[in-house]
C-alpha cells in the first residue's frame, strides 16, 4: 500500500506522539557506548564480502524482525520470500507480527519495554530519535564499514547531504534508510482531462494558470465546484508550499525553512511566503473554485465527488489514478471519461519540487551488539536492502518463478498479477509470494523503481525531470535536553498553524489578521524554538 510521499523528516519528527516513551526511556540503563569487536562476532559471516557478492551465511542463522502487517497482503509464513531466504541466504527470520494500523504505537511499546525484535522495519528517518538517548537502538553509522553495497550507493548517488541529515548530536546516526537513486515525485493533481479537452482548456503549468483553469471550468459548469480535494488538503498544500517557498500540509513537519543566504533557519509558517500561499488558496475558496470541505471531508467523500462527476480536480498518486478509473467505470461508464495526473505546477519560488531520496528503512535493537553473528547480520542487511540483486529479489521475487526477463525487461510470470500489470494472472505477487511488500521493498535504482510503472506513469516521471529539486536543508541535531524542549514547543505551534491555515483559507479568519497570527506564534514559543534549531545547526556546522 502506498502512504504519504517521501518528506524530509528532521530528527525529532513524531516525538510529540512519542514524548512519553522518550521520557521513560531516558531513564533506562543501557550500555550502548562500547563498540562491537567485529573480529570476534563473525559466526556465519562471509570472509570476503564486497559489492556484487550475494550473502550466504556460513552457518544457519536466525534473526528476529518487527513486521508491519498489511490487510491487503497479510503475512504468510510460507511465502516464497522467506523460503528462498532460508535456502539461498541461510537466514531465517522470526517475525513479530503487528497490524499496520497500530505499528508505530506497538513499535514504541516494544522498544521502551526492552522487548523489540533485533531488526525493526518501517522506520522513517526522524522516528529513531525518540530512542537514541536511552541506548535502545544501535548507532548504525559505527558499522557501515561492514556494508559495501550501502556505502557504494551513498557515494555513487552522492547521497552524503541526505545522510548527514540523519546525524544526531553525538555525530552518529541510528537508522538505515531506504536509498533512491533519484527523487521520486508521485503526488500531484489529477484532472478530468476529457472535460478540459471538450472545453478547449490547456493543462496548467503554474499555480496562477491553475486558478485560471478553475475559473474557466466554473464558468462553463456553474453548478460544479471544480476542485474538491482529499487528504484534508495536506498533499496540495505540501506541493504548493514548495512552489511558494514555504512549508505546509504534509511538508510542515518541523515548521522550519532554511535561508541559504543568511545560513539560518526560520519558522516557515510565519513568513510572507506562507501568507501568499494561504491568500492564494483563500481566493480559490472565495471564488467558488475549491470546495471548502476539502480540508475536513473524508477521502471517500472527496473521491465520490470526483468519480461521480461532481468535481473535476483532486489530488492523486499513481495508484490513486487506477482506483479512480475503476470507480468511474461503474459510475460514468467505460469510455465516458479520461483522468490523468498533471506535472506539479511551478510558483513564485520557481519550477521546483520537494522531497527526499531517503525512504523508510530499519533500526537495529542495540542488543544485536552482543550477538556472535553481528557481522553476518550486517552483511545480510547490506545484501537484502542495498544490493542490486537483493532489491530486485525483494521487489520482483525469483527469476523463472515469479518473473522473467525479456530483452532486459522484467516481466511477470503469466499467472501472476501485481497492481494491474498482468490482470489475467490468478495469483498476486504480494498476497501469494510476499514480494514487493512494504517491510522489505524500498529504495534502489531508478530502473528498478520504474520497472513496475505503466507507460503513463513513465511519461509523468520523464516530464517531472524538468523540475528543479529543492535543496536539502542541513541537519538540526538537537542535544537530548534541547530535543525535548523543541518537541514540547513544536506541538502547540504546529497545532496553531494547522488551525489557522484552515481558517485563513476558508475565510473563517480574515487575512488582515495575519500579523496578529504571527504574534500568537511568538507567544507560543516560536522564537525560542527557532533559536534552539539554529543553536543545534550551528553546533553541527562548527564541527564540520
Amino acid at each position: 500500500m502506498k502512504g504519504k510521499p517521501m518528506i524530509r523528516r528532521r530528527d525529532f519528527l513524531g516525538l510529540s506522539a512519542l514524548a512519553a516513551f522518550g521520557l521513560v526511556m531516558a531513564g533506562c540503563d543501557s550500555d550502548s557506548g562500547s563498540k562491537v569487536d567485529t573480529s570476534k562476532a563473525r559466526n556465519g559471516a562471509m570472509d570476503s564480502f564486497g559489492v556484487g557478492d550475494t550473502f550466504k551465511a556460513t552457518a544457519p542463522l536466525s534473526f528476529t524482525f518487527l513486521f508491519s502487517d498489511q490487510p491487503t497482503y497479510p503475512y504468510k509464513k510460507d511465502w516464497l520470500l522467506f523460503t528462498k531466504m532460508a535456502s539461498d541466504n541461510n537466514v531465517t527470520l522470526q517475525p513479530t507480527i503487528v497490524p499496520s494500523s497500530d505499528y508505530e504505537q506497538k513499535r514504541s511499546l516494544l522498544i521502551s519495554s526492552g522487548k523489540a525484535p533485533e531488526i525493526i522495519a518501517k522506520t522513517y528517518p526522524g522516528q529513531e530519535s525518540a530512542y537514541v538517548s536511552s541506548g535502545a537502538v544501535l548507532p548504525v553509522s559505527d558499522y557501515v564499514d561492514l556494508m559495501p553495497h550501502y556505502r557504494d550507493k551513498v557515494k555513487k548517488w552522492k547521497l552524503e547531504p541526505e545522510i548527514a541529515g540523519l546525524t544526531q548530536a553525538d555525530g552518529k546516526y541510528y537508522v538505515l534508510p531506504g536509498l533512491h537513486e533519484e527523487l521520486w515525485p508521485d503526488y500531484t493533481l489529477a484532472f478530468r482531462t476529457d472535460v478540459l479537452e471538450k472545453d478547449g482548456i490547456a493543462e496548467p503549468k503554474t499555480w496562477d494558470e491553475f486558478r485560471e483553469v478553475l475559473r474557466k471550468l466554473k464558468k462553463n459548469h456553474p453548478d460544479v465546484v471544480p476542485f474538491s480535494d482529499r487528504f484534508n488538503g495536506n498533499s496540495v498544500l505540501n506541493i504548493a508550499g514548495t512552489a511558494y517557498g514555504t512549508v505546509a500540509g504534509w511538508g510542515l513537519v518541523d515548521g522550519l525553512t532554511f535561508d541559504d543566504t543568511k545560513k539560518e533557519f526560520t519558522f516557515g509558517s510565519a513568513s510572507s511566503q506562507f501568507k501568499d500561499l494561504v491568500t492564494y488558496f483563500n481566493s480559490l475558496v472565495s471564488e467558488g473554485l475549491m470546495d471548502p470541505e476539502s480540508f475536513t471531508q473524508s477521502d471517500d467523500a472527496a473521491i465520490q465527488k470526483f468519480t461521480s462527476g461532481k468535481s473535476f480536480v483532486i489530488s492523486a498518486n499513481s495508484q490513486n489514478i487506477i482506483t479512480y478509473r475503476t470507480s468511474m467505470e461503474q459510475s460514468l461508464g467505460k469510455g465516458n471519461f479520461a483522468v490523468r495526473k498533471i506535472t506539479v505546477p511551478g510558483g513564485p519560488a520557481g519550477d521546483v519540487i520537494g522531497g527526499s531520496r531517503l525512504e523508510n528503512g530499519i533500526m537495529l535493537n542495540s542488543s544485536v551488539k552482543d550477538k556472535d553473528s553481528f557481522v553476518a547480520l550486517m552483511q545480510y542487511i547490506d545484501w537484502l536492502f542495498y544490493s542490486d540483486a537483493g532489491q530486485e529479489f525483494s521487489k520482483w521475487g525469483v527469476q523463472g518463478t515469479t518473473y522473467n526477463k525479456e530483452g532486459g525487461k522484467r516481466v511477470l510470470a503469466k499467472d501472476i498479477n501485481f497492481q494491474g500489470l498482468n490482470p489475467g494472472g490468478t495469483k498476486d505477487l504480494r498476497v501469494d509470494y510476499g514480494f514487493s511488500g512494504g517491510n522489505f521493498s524500498y529504495g534502489g535504482t531508478t530502473d528498478l523503481l520504474q520497472s513496475t510503472f505503466n507507460d503513463e506513469e513513465l511519461a509523468f516521471q520523464k516530464a517531472m525531470k524538468s523540475k528543479t529539486p529543492k535543496p536539502v536543508a542541513p541537519p538540526v541535531p538537537f542535544s537530548d535536553a534541547d530535543r525535548e524542549q523543541a518537541t514540547l514547543t513544536l506541538t502547540p505551534l504546529k497545532d496553531h498553524v494547522k488551525q489557522n491555515t484552515l481558517k485563513f483559507i476558508t475565510g473563517q479568519r480574515p487575512l488582515s489578521e495575519f500579523d496578529a497570527y504571527v504574534k500568537e506564534l511568538d507567544s507560543k514559543g516560536m522564537g525560542k524554538y527557532v533559536d534552539l534549531a539554529n543553536k543545534a545547526y550551528k553546533a553541527y556546522a562548527d564541527k564540520k
